[in-house]
């Protein structure tokens, strides 16, 4: 089987004769095998770890992303930063670590960009009220 691990701006993994893949979705996590059916699935903030034909293991820190099986014999996922590594501890306690942190930074940075879309909403919805102030210099 032939695993391939795509970010926006690079190929991350390109394997030949991988003997199983392990990844998680948000309804837990699932094995492929060569002859494995037509499959395709959004994965969670996880690890995907496969197995070659020499038996070693890998792994890859996935940050999101698309998992799709074609033809039982061609894996591909598509996810938005990836990091591979082949210390399970490492990417664990750091790499999943700092995904996590950085959707928490991007939820309050939509908070606050939020707020201010708001603010200004309510500063034109003033300034368009019926009996609002004229603007100064006798401009309305």
């Amino acid at each position: 089987m032939r695993l391939r691990i795509l970010n926006p701006l690079a190929v991350v993994v390109d394997e030949d004769n991988v003997l199983s893949i392990r990844a998680e979705d948000p309804s837990g996590s699932f094995g492929v095998l060569p002859g494995h059916a037509d499959f395709l699935t959004v994965l969670a903030i996880s690890v995907v770890s496969w197995t070659d034909a020499a038996r070693r293991r890998h792994h890859c820190a996935v940050r999101r992303g698309v998992l799709a099986v074609d033809g039982g014999r061609e894996v591909t996922i598509a996810t938005r930063e990836a990091i591979p590594g082949d210390d399970l501890t490492t990417l664990h306690d750091t790499v999943l670590r700092k995904f996590e942190t950085d959707i928490e930074t991007q939820r309050e940075e939509y908070v606050d960009s939020t707020r201010l879309q708001l603010a200004a909403i309510r500063q034109i919805m003033r300034h368009l009220r019926p009996g609002a102030a004229s603007l100064p210099g006798g401009a309305s």
